[in-house]
């Protein structure tokens, strides 16, 4: 996009901002500015505005969800008369400005009233202090929603306003700049260095008004130093405007923060501050969190935030955060010795909707990875393990590119010609690539991608022109390889691609993004956009933006849900190109996040209808902690070895057998078992002659089924690898519930024909459901069926026995914020028609595993593969009157890392890390 055309989208933009056009309306509007303004933005790139803007201003937003406690008294809509909304404002043209939709700026405008209403009333002259916390998506706008509140909490009458942003240098940078252009309106970089204030500094919202600047005590160079802080002021309460402090989250900047307060507060009450504060805890659930779970040892951070609230009369903690499985787990009623209560969200939870927009682990991992075929954005890492294996030390040599690597490299480079051509030639594009927790590998993989990016520049400058004669270059041949493979079926062709290809891919750069390092620099170049190819590790892998990711390389094995879907910069916002965006990673990480993107999209479905119940806090952290998907979280509490006891709810829960043990007589007597089942419901007149046809087998409703089902799971031979399937929790939690919500059942005999032979059960034929499954498993005799995603049974069993009016409404309620990408069938996930059973559903497996592919002699003990079909079973269970009665888990901690990986934000036998 020209400068031209940029600066008439801003202006138009802001003009619709409180009004609604038709397309004609659109297209003069974008005209007659055209030509009063003497931009000279040819007809054809007006069209192109008109389209975008009409795409842009149909994006919409949901309000999301509010859980608040009992005590709850809004206090805002009597208090909005006397507020001068004037740093919002500012904002508020920003945003449009800056493209964003009017929808979700209405949106966000809603939302943010609704958080800074749950705060406490900065003119309450009356000790308070409020905990809550904001639950976002990974890179879905969390920064520009605390932005929005930060301006409101400013203009109600806050006076001290702390962001602690990451653990990161960088990302404290990052967060600052946003601050400077959303809420402070200046460069305090460049005000640092030069030593006062000079209008020319003015950004973002500056440009719109610069007086009331705030008075910002960190800048874009530094983080928080007190000497600094103590020469530009003797006292907080001496301050007219404003005070906004961003800082790392780190220990010593913590304690320097506090020494600060302490010395510069109001003389006549040294330890207190009377100023109302607001404190924003940007991605919460990584360090902040009491991660030692014990009350006589408080972690040093999470004691330091505390610290910082109690200094304060009157103090607000909000905590951001897209992954907040950790924070539910804090005690609410933990306190040091001091009776400082811990960082529980014990007011308010605010689950944010991401805009319709937004390119996120649904659209990625579930509804762009179908049941057959191939992903739409995805890509296979399997060529790794001889050059790079996942697990490795700091001295790994690396002195060649996996293929999957170059491929991915030259897929970024067509994709940035693409995006030229389209005319986003002034737009960043950025490619990741994240393989390492060492710097020093991290510094080996840029050398060797730099040094094949200029043999790729140089056959591009001596044959790219040359058109088809170009192609005797392998270079260049490689390359429309590769379009041919990923981009054939775009706009243009690969004559046209391999003419504006040097063009456009000529300045790009590697860069290394780490501790020692951070090579990302997306300051305004001029016509052009910066195009990086970023590596790095931790840096990269929380809260930082690289602008215009389009190309990823993911090489990674840490499993835990929070630290997982973290990594995960590649979701946002693509408009544009979205279709070129492609993701390479293994197997088993597809897997992973495909589970717990069904995991985070059952957390937020949870919250509202934890609203809709009136539920509390303290309610949704007692959902989530009894949810079986929690033992990915406990693992973090890092308790050493042995035994780990879990209590794990199973009300509204679904547990299936997807990790089955592969042992000959395991298998045998799960056969013997599931016969003498099919037996049990015979004699009580259950046969398949009278059960209903359903599109996943055979259906027997209202089955008093209870003694069939106790004693098929006395008779499972479980791996002791398959921990969510134990069946001692499960048949006590059944034992206790079967003389009323558990005593009838729904069972469904799984059955699919053509898939492969059918197999005689008792006097049932059954038509086995073909499964891949994770072959380097095989190892411990564990067939994990589905890989690490450990998924058995099909999407939408849970459906079947959910009365059809039910499953519709629910359907319906889904669709309202979560629509289905256009010219797809929308897909619903199975904890919706869970939430509507009024009985349980057994479902009985026969699963026949798929032959292998590939090469055999990389896929060890193929023997283990049964020839036969096996055994498997799942439950859904209902919603129980009595939910928070759980049961007891038991897990061997050591062995759950070794299946699970390690946590990527602990050191590893001292070895030297990216940021440690």
């Amino acid at each position: 996009m020209s400068a031209q055309i940029e600066h008439l989208d801003g202006i138009v933009s802001q003009s619709l901002a409180n009004e609604r056009r038709t397309g004609d309306e659109l297209r003069t509007l974008i005209t007659t500015l055209n030509g009063a303004l003497n931009l000279g933005v040819e007809l054809d790139d007006q069209e192109q505005l008109a389209r975008d803007i009409e795409e842009r201003f149909g994006i919409s937003m949901g309000l999301g969800a509010m859980v608040d406690d009992e005590d709850f008294r809004p206090w805002l809509p009597e208090a909005k008369a006397s507020i001068d909304p004037f740093y919002w404002g500012r904002y508020r043209k920003l945003m449009l400005k800056n493209g964003l939709p009017q929808d979700v700026v209405t949106s966000t405008d809603t939302v943010t009233d609704e958080i800074l209403g749950r705060l406490g009333n900065p003119n309450l002259q009356e000790e308070w202090d409020r905990r809550g916390m904001v639950v976002g998506h990974v890179q879905s706008g969390k920064t520009g929603n605390y932005t929005g509140l930060i301006c409101k909490a400013a203009d109600a009458g806050y006076r001290l306003i702390v962001v602690i942003a990451g653990i990161h240098n960088n990302l404290r940078n990052q967060t600052q700049e946003r601050i400077d252009e959303g809420f402070i309106g200046r460069d305090t970089g460049r005000l640092a260095m030069k030593g006062k204030r000079d209008g020319s500094k003015a950004i973002g919202v500056g440009l719109f008004d610069d007086r009331r600047t705030p008075v910002s005590l960190t800048n874009t160079l530094s983080d928080f130093r007190k000497n600094t802080a103590t020469s530009n002021t003797s006292e907080i309460d001496s301050y007219k405007v404003p005070v906004v402090l961003v800082i790392k989250k780190n220990h010593a900047t913590l304690k320097n923060l506090l020494d600060w307060l302490r010395e510069n507060s109001a003389k006549g009450d040294a330890q207190m501050i009377s100023q109302p504060m607001l404190l924003i805890d940007d991605e919460a659930d990584n360090a902040s969190i009491n991660t030692k779970y014990s009350k006589e040892e408080i972690t040093k951070i999470n004691g330091q935030i505390r610290d910082l609230l109690g200094m304060f009369h009157r103090s607000c903690y909000v905590g951001y955060t897209a992954t907040p499985f950790a924070n539910i787990f804090v005690d609410p009623d933990s306190y040091d010795e001091a009776k400082k209560e811990d960082l529980f969200p014990r007011h308010f939870i605010v689950g944010l909707d991401a805009p319709t927009n937004y390119f996120g682990p649904k659209k990625i991992f579930i509804d762009g990875l179908p049941e057959e075929g191939e992903p739409t954005w995805l890509r296979y890492i399997s060529d790794n393990e001889d050059i790079l294996p996942i697990k490795h030390r700091i001295d790994q040599s690396f002195d060649e590119l996996p293929d999957s690597l170059l491929k991915a490299l030259r897929t970024f480079l067509i994709a940035r010609t693409i995006r030229n051509l389209r005319g986003q030639a002034r737009s960043h594009c950025s490619m990741l690539v994240n393989a390492s927790r060492f710097t020093n590998v991290q510094e080996k993989i840029r050398n060797r991608l730099h040094e094949r990016l200029d043999a790729i520049l140089d056959s591009l400058r001596v044959n790219g022109a040359r058109g088809s004669e170009g192609l005797g270059d392998p270079e260049i041949a490689a390359l429309r390889q590769v379009w041919v493979e990923e981009y054939s079926d775009i706009e243009f062709d690969w004559p046209q691609i391999q003419a504006a290809m040097l063009e456009a891919v000529a300045a790009a750069k590697v860069v290394e993004v780490n501790s020692r390092a951070n090579g990302l620099d997306y300051s305004d170049n001029g016509s052009i956009g910066q195009t990086l190819i970023a590596v790095g590790g931790f840096s990269l892998s929380r809260g930082l933006t690289l602008e215009g990711l389009t190309v990823t390389w993911f090489l990674r094995n840490t499993m835990m849900y929070d630290t997982l879907m973290q990594m995960g910069r590649w979701f946002g916002y693509r408009g544009g190109y979205e279709d070129v965006c492609r993701v390479w990673m293994p197997v088993d990480a597809i897997d992973w996040y495909a589970h717990i993107a069904e995991a985070t999209d059952e957390l937020h479905q949870e919250l509202k209808k934890m609203q809709k119940a009136k539920a509390t806090p303290a309610d949704f952290g007692l959902a989530v902690r009894s949810h079986p998907a929690s033992l990915m979280v406990t693992a973090r509490n890092k308790m050493g070895s042995g035994q780990k006891h879990v209590m794990i709810g199973l009300s509204n829960a679904f547990v299936e057998t997807a990790r089955i043990s592969a042992r000959a007589e395991d298998l045998n007597k799960n056969q013997d078992a599931a016969i003498r089942f099919l037996r049990a419901l015979e004699d009580g007149g259950n046969s398949q002659e009278n059960s209903a046809k359903e599109n996943g087998g055979y259906l027997l409703r209202d089955v008093d089924a209870f003694e069939a089902i106790d004693d098929f799971l006395l008779a499972w031979r479980n791996h002791d690898q398959a921990f969510l399937s134990q069946t001692g929790p499960i048949r006590s939690y059944i034992r206790d519930r079967k003389f009323d919500e558990l005593k009838y059942w729904d069972v469904l005999i799984a059955s699919v024909r053509g898939k492969a032979p059918d197999i005689d059960l008792a006097s049932w034929t059954i038509g086995p459901q073909l499964r891949s499954i994770g072959y380097a498993d095989l190892s411990e005799h564990l067939i994990s069926i589905g890989g690490r995603r450990a998924r058995l049974s099909t999407r939408g069993i849970e459906k079947i026995g959910v009365a059809r009016e039910r499953a519709e409404a629910v359907e319906e309620e889904y669709q309202k914020t979560r629509p289905a990408p256009a010219g797809k069938r929308p897909s619903y996930p199975d904890y919706l028609y869970r939430a509507e059973r009024e009985k349980p559903l057994f479902v009985l497996h026969v699963v026949q595993v798929e032959d292998p592919k590939g090469d055999d002699a990389n896929r060890p003990h193929l023997d283990r593969i049964p020839d036969r079909p096996i055994i498997g079973w799942s439950i859904s269970f209902p919603q129980s009157a009595r939910p928070d009665q759980r049961v007891e888990y038991v897990i061997n901690t050591v062995k759950f890392r070794e299946l699970y990986g390690v946590d990527d934000e602990e050191p590893d036998d001292g070895a030297l890390e990216d940021d440690y």
